[in-house]
Parts: structure tokens; sequence; C-alpha cells
């Protein structure tokens, strides 16, 4: 029984390239990487050239014996000899090598011709095996297009841009019959990413031929590809109907669910990101099926699906940086302007909305536990079921506190991205959730201060919530719910809540002065008074400080003096008195009776003429 080759050229391809350097086009560490590999590849398969400085010509390959290890070393050869031709057309174009430019151009033709040399040994090679049923349609289709896109490029490298647009052209109709063929999200994913990197090709081949819409990328390939398909690649058609029909057993685990954002689907054209999506879709359905109803097992199903987002961030920001300085814009027209820009902006978004779903969970389970009812659970609600009973413990409304604190970071960051800017009506709503998780801020924070009996500084935070919540009024008008409730339904806000959370910050806000007056009478310094204040002073002076001390005094209700002792010594203690005299100290009562004034000033003598009239008319 023959063995059945498996064998991906574009797979291997692509991980080889973004593992050694092209993610950053670095050729030389590719090229050397190629070199490295076919070096392992003939001493695994026992095909080297022989030892020492006599070359031995290796025999011509059996078809029958070919295994995927051959293939492989016909592809790295290919990879080998493409990534060296790019470092010398790159070393070329450098000022300091304008005097052997020539040389080095003239050295990448023949690097370029050799890839190709290698590419259309390796594609003879398929065919035969695919004739004699050991290799796969998609292998062949994928071995095919490898070999048309190299032709392609060594056509446009040579000016030859007639033909170098028709052959890109036609690998480009190839793979878009391979993506629409893919069993898996990846393998579609791979097909989009090839069709991507030629496109920038296609529209600079049609711009030097002078064709009006150059940038029309996808019109250009869809009319070239019907009519040159044929004479580029031999039985097609019958390629791609083997390739329908082998298709029909999909994995329909392994496919990707389409993402929407404002009505358009999220484009995921790399294959890294498929894997890690994957996961991130894994955990959101463990996320739908244990519910919010089990608060433990809900946050550890959030904390499974924040760990694959935080991955899928990941990646789609190493995508975005190795973008950066190759500038490939090919896809944007296509999709809207939705590169990989995009991407890592829209994950962003789900892990930030994630994370605060995580946080307001955790937030009622602690209220549940600290003796709210646990029956509101929403968001909405928890303002309004914070005040709780004495026995809720010192600690809880801190913790909240804290947890609202890392809310409102993720609302600021949200606020920053892209996704949310480019949105006609997400930033209003997104600014409507931000001052309303204030709110519940200052609400919480008021609660620590009253805890402490600090009610001036809880007083304080209430109309600083008060502000708050009048802003959100006004952003929550700007926005308009039935569009801003698909991309914000992770916090739902409506007007009846912010009714609500008004009336629990009046509610507040008079429970707090009751408990401040009952406290100290309402003193601002925190001393109680020394006094009990009379009935009537309760009406107008209620925070007014009053000396109680003078007014007792002034009203003749001051305490009665106590007399002083007899200073008359006994009869048995004269003799002792006389012989020594002490001064007698004041007792305490006397040191502690004020001096009282005198109810008229004595006049004080006047002399001169109006004394001497005096004395007449007395």
């Amino acid at each position: 029984m023959t063995e059945i080759v498996r064998f991906r050229a574009l797979q291997l391809a692509n991980e080889q390239r973004n593992a050694y350097g092209l993610r950053y086009n670095d050729f030389q560490r590719y090229r050397k990487h190629c070199a490295n590999r076919t070096h392992r590849l003939r001493s695994t398969l026992k095909m080297t050239h022989g030892k020492g400085r006599e070359f031995k010509k290796l025999p011509l390959l059996n078809p029958e014996i070919v295994k995927d290890g051959h293939l492989q070393l016909l592809l790295f050869e290919a990879e080998r000899a493409w990534a060296h031709a790019q470092e010398l057309n790159a070393e070329a174009l450098k000022p300091a090598s304008k005097e052997g430019a020539g040389t080095l151009r003239h050295s990448a033709t023949g690097r370029f011709r050799r890839a190709v040399n290698w590419a259309t040994q390796l594609l003879s090679l398929c065919q035969t095996l695919h004739s004699s049923s050991r290799l796969s349609a998609e292998s062949l289709l994928e071995i095919t297009i490898y070999t048309v896109i190299l032709n392609g490029r060594f056509l446009r490298y040579r000016d030859e841009f007639e033909d170098a647009v028709i052959r890109l052209s036609v690998a480009r109709g190839l793979l878009d019959e391979l993506a629409n063929a893919a069993s898996t999200s990846r393998d579609q994913a791979l097909a989009i990413q090839f069709s991507d990197e030629i496109g920038p090709e296609i529209r600079y081949c049609a711009h030097e031929l002078g064709h009006p819409k150059a940038y029309d990328v996808q019109g250009i390939a869809a009319d070239l590809y019907p009519k040159h398909r044929n004479q580029i690649v031999n039985h097609v058609d019958n390629l791609i109907s083997k390739l329908s029909s082998e298709g029909g057993s999909s994995n329909l685990k392994a496919k990707l669910k389409e993402r929407i954002w404002e009505g358009e689907p999220v484009p995921v054209r790399y294959p890294e990101l498929v894997d890690v999506l994957l996961k991130v879709e894994a955990a959101e359905t463990a996320l739908g099926t244990s519910g919010t109803k089990k608060s433990k097992s809900g946050v550890t199903a959030y904390d499974a699906v924040l760990s694959s987002l935080s991955d899928a961030e990941e990646v789609a920001r190493k995508l975005q940086e190795s973008q950066q300085p190759i500038g490939n814009r090919a896809n944007s027209t296509a999709n809207k302007g939705r590169d990989i820009s995009f991407v890592h902006s829209y994950l962003v978004y789900e892990l930030l909305s994630r994370r605060i779903q995580r946080d307001l969970l955790l937030m009622s389970t602690l209220l549940a536990s600290g003796g709210v009812d646990k029956s509101k659970v929403a968001i909405s609600k928890l303002a309004s079921s914070s005040k709780s009973n004495p026995e809720t413990d010192s600690r809880l409304y801190p913790a909240i506190v804290k947890l609202l604190d890392a809310v409102i970071q993720s609302f600021t960051q949200m606020r920053t991205l892209s996704v949310v800017d480019d949105h006609p009506t997400l930033p209003s709503a997104v600014d409507a959730r931000l001052t309303f998780t204030n709110t519940k801020r200052c609400i919480y924070l008021a609660h620590c201060y009253s805890s402490v009996k600090k009610y001036a500084e809880a007083l304080a935070l209430l109309q600083h919530a008060t502000i708050h919540l009048r802003e959100t009024s006004s952003s929550l008008e700007d926005s308009e719910p039935d569009l801003a409730h698909a991309s914000t339904s992770f916090f739902a806000l409506t007007h009846e809540d912010i009714k609500e959370v008004e009336n629990t910050i009046t509610g507040d806000g008079f429970q707090y002065k009751r408990e401040w007056f009952t406290h100290n009478g309402g003193s601002v310094d925190g001393n109680p008074s020394t006094h009990k204040k009379p009935l009537f002073f309760n009406i107008a002076l209620n925070y007014v400080e009053l000396d109680m001390d003078r007014l007792q005094a002034r009203a003749g209700k001051q305490p009665p003096l106590v007399a002083a002792p007899s200073s008359t010594p006994s009869k048995g203690k004269t003799e002792s008195s006389t012989v020594e005299k002490k001064p007698i100290p004041k007792s305490k009562v006397e040191e502690q009776v004020p001096d009282v004034a005198p109810s008229s000033p004595p006049q004080q003598s006047r002399g001169g003429l109006s004394n001497l009239l005096g004395g007449w008319w007395r």
C-alpha cells in the first residue's frame, strides 16, 4: 500500500517566515535558517553531495520513495534562493553600494531564477504524486499557487508587468477558491493572508501598465483570472472540483464564528490569530453555560475569558507592530479600512468590556455576602442597595471602592480606543457609563466616611456624586440607545437607573445629616458640646457655638460660692501658732471664684475749674 504524503506548502512557508525573521523583513536571518534546514534535511534523507572536495551528483529522485521530507527540501531550497535574491536586491538599493549595484542586481536575478527552478521541480514532483493518488488536491493547489506567485514576482522584478499581473491575478483567484473551500478558519485565514500579500504587487503592475483603476485589486484579479487560469495552470477546473469534494467533511469545531462591529464583520486574516480566537470562543461558551447565578463559577469563567482575550490581544499587537514598517494597506479598501490595527483595537475593547463585567459581578458577590439584598445583582441597582445593616463588615465598602476604581480605569482606557472614537454614538455612551460609575464610587466612599463619623466629608462626596449624575444624564441623551446598546450591552444604563440613584443620594444625605446632629449636634470640629442646649436653641441656633458659662452668668445662675473655713485656732494649739506663723494658703474654692466686676466703676477726681465749681455748688 502506497503511503499518503501530507504536505502543506503555504502553511509551512508562512510558519517559517513568521518565525525566522520575515515578519520584520530580515531576509538574511531567514536565508541562514533555510540553509541550516536544508543541511539537516539532506543529512536525514541521506542526500548529501559527499565529503571533502569531491562533489557527488545526486541521482534522480524516484517518486515512489518520496516522503514529505523530500518535498520540504525542495521548498526550503526555493525559499533560500528567494530570500537571498531579496537580500541582494535590498543591498543594491543602499547608498553605500552605489558602485557595485549592478553586480548585486545581476546576482539577485540569478538567485531569483534559481528559486523559480526549485519551485518548478517541486510542482512537477507533486503533480506526479497527485496522479498516483498519494497527494491531495488541496496540497497540490497550494504548491501550484506558490509556484505561480514566485513566477509572477520574478517577472515583476524583470519589469515584465503584463505577464506578471496575469500570473499574480491567477494566483489571487486560486487563493480565493482555496479560501472558499477551506475546512477550517485557520486555512481560510492562511489563503486570505497570501492574497493580501500579492495585492500591492498587482496594483503596482497595473499602475505601470497605465490601468485606469489600478487601485481596484479585486476587480483586476476578477477580470484576468477567468481568462488566463487554464493557460497558467493545467487542468485547473478538475483540480478545483476535487478540492470541493474533499472539503465536504469539514471540521465544524475549527470554524470561527463571525464577529460583527457596526453591522460589518471583523476581518480575521492571520492564522495565528484564528488559533487564539478559537480559545476565546471556547471560554465564552463555558461562560454562557455557567451563567451568573453561581457567583464563584461565574468569576472563574470570566477569568478564563480574560486570559484568552489577553493572549489574542498580544498576538494582534505583535502583528500590528510587524505591519507598521511594511505599510501594507492593500486590504483596507476591500474591508473599509479594517486592517490589523482595527482588529487590535476591537480586541482591546472586548477585553476591557469583559473585565468590567467581571468586576461588576465580583461587586454584586461582595455586596450579597456583606448583608445587601442578594436579588439586586444588576449594576444599576448596586447604588440603591448600598445601605446595609449595622452588622456589615467595615472592610466591605473600601473593597467596593477599589473595584469601582478598576471599572473607571477600564472605561477611561476604552474611551481612548480608535473603534470608540470612530463610532458615531459610542463615545457619549462610554462617557455616560464612566460618570455613572464615578457617581457610585462617591456614594460608596461616602459610606466609608460615615462609618467613621466623618459626616462633613460624606456630604461633600454626595455633592460630587450629584454633579457626576448630571453629567451622566447629559451624555446619555447624546447617545442613541439603539446604536449604543449593541456595543455597551455589558453595562445597561437607562434614565430610570439615574432617577433611582438620585433618590438614593437624597436619602443618604438626609440620613447623614440626622446622624451628624445626633453625634455632636452638628459640630464641624468634631468635639461635642459640654452643655445640653435648651429646647428653643434647636430652632434657629442649631449649628452655632454658644458660650453657656457666660449665658448662665448673665442669667444669674452662677453656682453658690462655698464659705471659707474659720481661721480661729483651737485652744490646744494656741502656743504652737504663736511660736510659728506660716502664711495660710487659699482654699480651692477661693481660687475657683471668678473676680466679679463692680457694678459701677470708681469716679476719677477731676482737677481744674470743674473741681472748684463742683465744690461751690456741690
